[in-house]
């Protein structure tokens, strides 16, 4: 795994992606949490004890690279915070699974929720997971037998959308693209139909010891931000930040993807093909995409923010 500066100017400067009056837009490493982080820093506190505040906008999980928004002001935060919510801004990630065999493009629409140890895990059983759709495409859990005792448990509507932009050698490479934005929702979603994500520690023990990445990437992000040149008063602003090539390294012998730069041409043009999502996911609407699980007090943020889910 590709090493990270350990200084916050340093690692402010290497990841930088956007920034502006209101927003912080950084291609974080794997390897680092955004916030939170108990027994380790964080990107927040990093910052904080540089003397810069930030607020977290969402999450992405330590294991996970790329795009992550913070704002700059907590007067900014609030709107943010709405867009991600309301499911307003475009998330697309990228993935490498250790499979093969999916179809070019496929819906996942299984909600969530969380088992034994705070775990998250679709609500409902393996068995219970149909593939139907034009080809298969799409993947839901169905109705529990009359006889099933259910957990008990809330469960949240998760959706998510995927591409599949090439594959070889044991290994496929996606594009995913989350509706909703559960706490780990794509790590389960694809584990859970059988096409884990390479070095994923939720489902790989050992690739921690190994030294090996996860194989995950927040990509690129749409939202509407201020705009006195617009006449709504706001535009749409499109921030990409690419993975590194340790994305693809180390994958094995027997799989030699092209380079990446021609990897992201193709998932540039799979992402326009991505299957319109239903009204709502399975499970009925959401108020909003709070994480599944426990939401502990995250260190060097006011209690006033809020953090949305890390859908990776």
């Amino acid at each position: 795994m590709t090493s990270w500066p350990t200084s916050w100017p340093e690692l402010r400067a290497a990841s930088l992606v956007h920034e502006d009056e209101a927003i912080l837009a950084l291609n974080k490493p794997a390897g680092i949490s955004v916030t939170g982080e108990r027994h380790d820093t964080d990107l927040v506190e990093m910052a904080a004890e540089h003397g810069e505040r930030l607020f977290p906008v969402h999450r992405i999980d330590k294991v996970t690279s790329g795009l992550v928004l913070l704002a700059r002001e907590l007067r900014f935060h609030g709107d943010l915070t709405r867009q991600f919510n309301r499911r307003t801004v475009e998330k697309d990630y990228l993935v490498v699974t250790r499979s093969t065999g999916l179809p070019e493009s496929g819906t996942i629409d299984m909600p969530l929720t969380t088992g034994r140890k705070n775990r998250v895990r679709p609500a409902g059983r393996r068995e219970d997971i149909t593939r139907d759709g034009e080809d298969g495409r799409t993947w839901s859990l169905a109705p529990p037998d009359p006889g099933v005792e259910p957990s008990g448990k809330r469960s949240y509507p998760s959706l998510t959308t995927f591409a599949r932009v090439w594959e070889g050698g044991g290994h496929s490479f996606l594009v995913v693209r989350p509706i909703t934005g559960r706490r780990h929702q794509i790590r389960v979603h694809l584990a859970w139909i059988g096409h884990p994500i390479e070095g994923d520690p939720l489902f790989d023990r050992d690739s921690a010891e190994r030294g090996d990445r996860t194989r995950l990437h927040s990509w690129r992000l749409a939202l509407d931000v201020d705009s006195p040149h617009s006449r709504r008063g706001v535009e749409r602003r499109r921030l990409t930040a690419p993975p590194t090539e340790d994305f693809l390294a180390g994958l094995g012998e027997d799989t030699v993807p092209p380079p990446l730069g021609e990897l992201l041409e193709r998932a540039e043009a799979a992402v326009a093909g991505l299957p319109e999502p239903p009204e709502e996911p399975a499970g009925g609407p959401a108020r909003s995409d709070r994480r599944p699980g426990r939401r502990g007090a995250g260190r060097g943020r006011s209690s006033r923010t809020r953090r949305t889910g890390a859908a990776g």
